[in-house]
C-alpha cells in the first residue's frame, strides 16, 4: 500500500511562506511534475513571490470607474481553485478518522472543476475515486478527470441538474460502506477553505489599489463555497456588499426559477447547505450567452479589445485566463459597480475559478449556434457583454424578510437528505457560521500532528 502523503494546513495554503522552506522549494520545482504529491503544497492563491495571483481589469474593458480585481484560479494544481476545497474536505476526513487510507473510496459529486479536483487530490494522496457528474458537460472535463485516474459515474442532464449527482452519491454511499463522499454542496471544509484562504487572499489583493478596501465581492455560487470569502471580507470591511450571481436562465435563488444553461460551475437549482444566506446582500442574474460570447471575445479576438483601448500586452495576457464562469463573474462585478455607483477609488473583487483550457468545445458549440462571428459581430458582442452591460436583474435581499425564500429553499433542498429543520434553523444565526469557521484552527493543529507522526 502507498504511503499517504499529508499536505498543507489552511494557514499554509493562505501563506506559503509558513511552509518549511525546503518543502516549499521542492514543491515549486514539482510544478513541472503534475502528479508529484508535493504539489499539495502549491494549493494557494499565491505565486512564487508570495503575491496573490490577480488581474486588475482594464477600464477600457469594464467601462466603469471602479477597479475590478479578479483572483486567478487557473494556476492552482489541476487548473482550478476547486482543488483547495477538495483537498480540505479529504484532509479533514483523514483528521477525523472518517476516511481511512486503503479502506475507503472517495465519491465526488460535481459538474466538473470540483470533480477534477477530487480526482487530482485522490491521485496525489493515493485514494481510489469516483466522480459523479451530469452527462452533458464539456468533454475536456471528462478527459481531465479520467487522466487523473478517477472513474466517472454520469447522471442525466447538464449543469443545472447537479441535484441528481447528489441523489446518486447518497444512493452509492448506502450501497457500500467503503464509500466516503466529498460533497462540496454540504460539507463545511469548502466553506472554511474559501472563508479563510480565499477571503484573506482577496483582502490582501486590494492593498495598494484604489482605497485598499473592498466595496463589493461578487461570485456565482455553484456550491457557494467561494461566496464564503465574503464572510471574511465583511469581517474586515463591514461596508462591503456580497453579490451572488446566477444564470438568468436558471434563477433559483432570485425567484425559484428552473432551467438549462451554459455557465458550467454555477446555477445548480438549489440553495446549497453551506451558503450563508445571512451575508448575501444582492442576487444578480447574468445571461449564459453573454458569458460564452465574452469568453469568445477575450480568447479569440484580443485585437477587438485593442481597438477599444486595451493595451495590446494586457489583451494578449488575458487570452487563457478565463472560463465561462469567470466571464459571468466579471459581468456581474461590472453590474454591481454600476448598481452601487462606485467611483475610481472603489474596488470590486471577483474570481476566475479556472482558465480557458477546458472550454474549447464550448466555443465549438457556439460556432454551431450563431450564423456569424466576424469582427463586426464581435465588436457588438464586446459592447453588449462588457462596456454597455446594464445594471439590471439585481435583487436586494439585505432585509431579513427578503431572505425568507432562500431559507425556505434550503429547507426544501436539504430536509430530504436527512437534515433536520432545527439544524437548518440554526443557520439563521451568525453564531453557527462563526463556529464552523473557528474549526480551521483545530484542523490546522491536527494536520501538523499527522505530519509529525508521518515523519517518525
Amino acid at each position: 500500500m502507498h504511503k499517504i502523503p499529508y499536505g498543507p494546513t489552511y494557514h499554509e495554503m493562505l501563506d506559503p511562506t509558513m511552509i518549511d522552506p525546503k518543502t516549499r522549494k521542492d514543491a515549486l520545482v514539482a510544478k513541472e511534475d503534475e502528479l508529484n504529491p508535493l504539489n499539495l503544497f502549491n494549493i494557494t492563491w499565491k505565486d512564487e513571490a508570495n503575491d496573490v495571483r490577480k488581474i486588475v481589469l482594464p477600464k477600457a474593458l469594464t467601462g466603469v470607474d471602479a477597479n475590478i480585481i479578479v483572483l486567478l484560479g487557473n494556476a492552482f494544481p489541476s487548473g482550478s481553485h476547486k482543488v483547495g476545497p477538495a483537498y480540505s474536505t479529504l484532509i479533514e476526513g483523514c483528521v477525523d478518522g472518517t476516511i481511512v487510507p486503503g479502506e475507503h473510496t472517495i465519491l465526488g459529486p460535481s459538474t466538473g472543476n470540483f470533480g477534477i479536483g477530487v480526482s487530482y487530490i485522490c491521485n496525489l494522496m493515493h485514494y481510489d475515486a469516483i466522480v459523479i457528474m451530469p452527462d452533458n458537460m464539456s468533454k475536456e472535463r471528462y478527459q481531465r478527470i479520467s487522466r487523473y485516474g478517477a472513474l466517472l459515474d454520469l447522471t442525466p442532464g447538464t449543469e443545472s441538474d447537479v441535484i441528481l449527482t447528489l441523489e446518486r452519491t447518497y444512493e452509492l454511499v448506502k450501497t457500500n460502506p467503503h464509500y466516503r463522499s466529498l460533497a462540496q454542496f454540504e460539507l463545511f471544509p469548502n466553506y472554511r477553505f474559501h472563508r479563510y484562504v480565499t477571503g484573506h487572499s482577496a483582502i490582501e489583493a486590494v492593498k495598494g489599489i484604489g482605497n485598499s478596501r473592498i466595496a463589493c465581492f461578487a461570485s456565482a455560487p455553484g456550491s457557494a463555497g467561494t461566496l464564503a470569502a465574503g464572510d471574511q471580507i465583511k469581517a474586515v470591511f463591514p461596508e462591503a456588499k456580497i453579490a451572488a450571481l446566477e444564470p438568468y436562465e436558471c434563477s433559483t435563488l432570485t425567484d425559484g426559477g428552473r432551467g438549462q444553461h451554459r455557465i458550467e460551475g454555477i446555477g445548480d437549482k438549489m440553495c446549497t447547505l453551506i451558503h450563508n444566506v445571512l451575508t448575501t446582500d444582492f442576487l444578480v442574474m447574468v445571461s449564459d450567452e453573454d458569458a460564452v460570447r465574452g469568453m469568445k471575445i477575450i480568447h479569440d479576438a484580443p485585437h477587438i479589445l485593442e481597438e477599444y483601448g486595451v493595451d495590446p500586452l494586457v489583451a494578449k495576457s488575458m487570452v487563457d485566463l478565463f472560463g465561462v464562469s469567470g466571464i459571468c463573474n466579471i459581468q456581474g462585478a461590472i453590474k454591481m459597480a454600476k448598481h452601487l455607483r462606485l467611483s475610481e477609488g472603489d474596488n470590486v473583487v471577483t474570481v476566475a475559478t479556472d482558465g480557458f483550457d477546458r472550454y474549447a468545445s464550448v466555443l465549438e458549440n457556439l460556432e454551431t449556434r450563431v450564423l456569424e462571428t466576424e469582427d463586426y459581430v464581435l465588436r457588438r458582442w464586446f459592447k453588449d457583454v462588457f462596456l454597455n452591460v446594464e445594471a439590471n436583474h439585481i435583487t436586494d435581499i439585505r432585509l431579513r424578510h427578503a431572505k425568507d425564500r432562500l431559507f425556505e429553499q434550503k429547507e426544501k433542498d436539504w430536509i430530504k437528505f436527512g437534515y433536520s429543520k432545527a439544524y437548518l434553523d440554526s443557520m439563521k444565526d451568525m453564531t453557527f457560521w462563526e463556529n464552523e469557521y473557528q474549526k480551521v484552527f483545530h484542523y490546522d493543529k491536527e494536520i501538523k500532528e499527522m505530519r509529525k507522526k508521518d515523519d517518525k
